[in-house]
């Protein structure tokens, strides 16, 4: 039986702030876009969370329900740092890793660098180094799969361990209400609320063939995690797919001109970014979205692989042109390059967290 450890830390943007800036601490903190902005919220506080505050939420709603909270721009430099730090602690203990963003991954200690038999003790071990090494708290999940160790991680948040035995992996999941499965978005979570799927267990009662039928491909993986069952590994050699930056603006624009100038700051950052991690790509998407939210994405796929700032832009450029943009009023630009080379996990580690933050 598998091992698996899931590492999640706990409001780690905010919390990075918080341990920085000492005024911070004990006080709502919102990292993201000004509150005056269109930005969304890229983590928040647990004293932000009693109000309602979540990530993705627009900043000038975060705003009204927390006038008195921090709003701090975020520091991707020291993220990325401390993120640094608490790999090389997994790596102390395994080198099956499987990073899921900065601060989260999944870790299979079946068989470890310290042939510890308990899974349990490993993740105290880990929790303990990572409060020594940088001040902050992580909350781990210890299971049997992927799926209930990931779940498992957000029971007992912030500063905890929650442990699920194989013998207890079908009722722990049964208990569980829809919203909590980890892979199951809004859209499918109201879908199966229509259905009176309210929990695990109302699922489970489900067949495989209804769930097929009404979920596609994924209905057979609800079949399987209903019942406990997760065959998925440990993939340490999991690649990011994506890199893009994207900016949502304060004032909708209708100028093309000025729509351009954004664009080839977008493509400048992305061009920067790729160049440093040494990637390239075949594939360029534009993603826009106009001011009645109707969005609309464009692709073009090139025979070699790019990461220059010409090439890029000039194809982004061409892609612009197969939109309604600078005939209709623009909200959100985005760029993003993907159908990379392969490359290590620890080079493709960094996520785009620029994403979706910018004013």
């Amino acid at each position: 039986m598998k091992k698996i450890i899931h590492i999640d830390m706990d409001a780690f943007f905010a919390s990075v702030e918080q341990r920085d800036n000492p005024a911070l601490r004990n006080r709502p903190v919102v990292v993201g876009g000004d509150p005056n902005s269109r930005g969304v919220v890229a983590a928040a506080s647990y004293e932000a969370r009693q109000f309602g505050i979540h990530s993705a939420m627009p900043c000038s709603q975060a705003y009204r329900k927390c006038p008195q909270a921090a709003f701090v721009k975020p520091r991707f430099e020291a993220y990325r740092e401390v993120s640094q730090q608490i790999h090389a602690i997994f790596v102390q203990y395994s080198d099956l890793i499987e990073p899921l963003s900065l601060d989260e991954a999944y870790l299979d200690v079946t068989e470890n660098k310290l042939n510890n038999p308990s899974a349990t003790r490993i993740a105290q071990a880990i929790r303990r180094k990572i409060k020594q090494t940088t001040g902050l708290t992580a909350s781990a999940g210890v299971s049997y799969n992927k799926f209930i160790a990931k779940i498992a991680s957000d029971i007992n948040k912030p500063d905890g361990i929650k442990v699920v035995l194989p013998e207890d992996g079908e009722a722990f999941v049964a208990k569980l209400s829809i919203g909590q499965f980890y892979g199951i978005g809004q859209a499918t979570e109201k879908k199966m609320r229509a259905m009176d799927i309210e929990n695990g267990a109302q699922l489970k009662q489900k067949s495989l063939d209804f769930l097929v039928q009404n979920f596609g491909k994924a209905g057979a993986f609800y079949y399987q995690i209903a019942r406990g069952i997760d065959k998925r590994e440990v993939n340490s050699t999991r690649i990011r797919k994506s890199l893009g930056s994207e900016t949502t603006f304060s004032v909708d624009i209708l100028n093309r001109e000025e729509l351009l100038k954004y664009l080839s700051h977008l493509v400048k950052e992305v061009s920067e970014d790729l160049l440093k991690k040494k990637i390239k790509g075949k594939t360029i998407t534009l993603k826009v979205k106009f001011d009645d939210f109707v969005q609309v994405t464009r692709s073009k796929t090139v025979e070699r692989r790019i990461n220059d700032y010409d090439s890029i832009y000039s194809l982004c450029k061409m892609l612009l042109s197969r939109t309604e943009a600078g005939q209709r009023k623009v909200r959100l630009l985005g760029v993003s390059l993907s159908s990379f080379a392969e490359k290590s996990a620890m080079q493709q580690l960094e996520l785009d967290l620029s994403h979706n933050i910018k004013a």
